[in-house]
């Protein structure tokens, strides 16, 4: 990545191998500065210095005609108002190919689509008192109770419609989803203001890893119970997940933007093992990492699961594993100054409308594991 003096230092003049980073001289913040200009200049060292490595691994290799780029979507980002701020500038720029998220942030999205409102609160409050006022709090984002209800509701409803009565990918019930709430958003005038529905509009498929994980699987169970609504064919969106990245390596490359962690990180880095490990076919990892997380690596915790470790599983190439970055850093904070900074240093990408195209990519990973399957019979066969 850049490590010119332009890039946030003056050039370093020694013949010292430990020394040719640039040296760290940044000019004083003035008025008006840019966040290009802030982050290139002023982020010098510890986590500032990471989030500018991101930044820089983004715009100037991820962002490259040739690579598919999967978003892991984890935390409460929706309902703090990062959807409509960052994300779908993101979906819309070309900047994300397809998404892994929990199923809390596609939930808490679709109360914008329905014109609903959350408001700033503070973490310092009595939730007894909350409770009493019918006041639901994620940490310091206050909204109403019934914002829950109608938002239920908004789900079973759909969810009774006939298109979603039989088994699909979670991809294709967020597609069908995304329809809904931008019919809801072009009624209300509202603009885009919903992650799925930009989605929808862009092509761009959106998986969840643990489909009875949130508000959304709880309506969905709840409509079972009358042999009713959809049923998330889980082993199809793993097969999915597996034939967007093998195909994107065919192509091209791969790249893996995590914010957070969590199991959408792991649905997003297991497409390698998949691949791999299972179906047997050859593949080296994805080419590029990048994570802002707050999750440390020594607890256990996958979310702290450094790029090197992956390196160890398959899941990402051990050749690219310099362009790897990690940020310990709140997303609420990296994930608008990434996004900002990328929407002033690349211009948009083609949409490469992924969706559109799943079930042929489906189709070329199946064949790919049953030729080789095939060829492990004739093989025996031959002794």
């Amino acid at each position: 990545m850049d490590n010119r003096g332009g890039r946030g230092g003056v050039v370093a003049l020694t013949d010292n191998p430990f020394l040719k980073g640039a040296v760290i001289r940044p000019e004083p913040i003035s008025p008006g500065i840019s966040v290009r200009d802030l982050v290139n200049e002023t982020f010098q060292a510890y986590n500032a210095a990471r989030l500018r490595e991101a930044c820089w691994l983004y715009t100037q290799r991820m962002l490259e005609p040739d690579v598919t780029v999967g978003l892991g979507l984890t935390g409460a980002l929706t309902p703090a108002g990062l959807g409509r701020a960052a994300l779908i500038p993101l979906i819309e720029w070309g900047f994300v190919d397809w998404i892994v998220s929990t199923g809390a942030n596609l939930y808490h999205d679709a109360h914008f689509a329905m014109g609903l409102s959350l408001h700033r609160g503070t973490p310092n409050m009595d939730d007894r008192a909350l409770r009493e006022h019918g006041v639901v709090r994620i940490y310091d984002i206050l909204f109403d109770y019934q914002v829950l209800l109608d938002t239920d509701l908004f789900f079973r409803t759909i969810l009774k419609e006939e298109e979603f009565q039989r088994d699909m990918a979670s991809s294709e019930f967020h597609y069908r989803v995304g329809a809904f709430l931008k019919k809801r958003e072009d009624a209300m005038g509202l603009g885009r203001v919903s992650l799925l529905s930009a989605a929808y509009a862009s092509g761009v498929p959106v998986y969840t890893s643990s489909p009875g994980d949130s508000s959304i699987g709880m309506n969905v169970a709840a409509l079972s119970l009358t042999e009713c609504g959809p049923r998330i064919d889980v082993s199809r969106d793993v097969n999915e997940t597996a034939a967007i990245v093998l195909h994107a390596k065919k192509q091209g490359k791969s790249g893996v933007l995590i914010l957070g962690g969590g199991s959408p990180k792991n649905f997003l880095l297991q497409t390698e093992p998949q691949i791999q490990e299972v179906l047997g076919l050859q593949e080296s990892g994805h080419d590029y990492f990048l994570q802002i997380t707050d999750a440390r690596p020594d607890t256990g915790g996958l979310s702290g699961a450094t790029p090197s470790e992956a390196v160890s599983w398959g899941k990402l190439d051990p050749s690219r594993l310099p362009d790897a970055v990690v940020c310990y850093l709140d997303a609420t904070i990296g994930l608008p100054l990434l996004a900002a900074y990328a929407m002033t240093e690349h211009d948009k990408r083609p949409l490469q409308r992924i969706y559109d195209r799943r079930e042929d990519l489906y189709q070329r990973l199946r064949q790919a594991y049953l030729n080789r399957e095939k060829n492990l019979a004739e093989n025996l066969e031959r002794g």
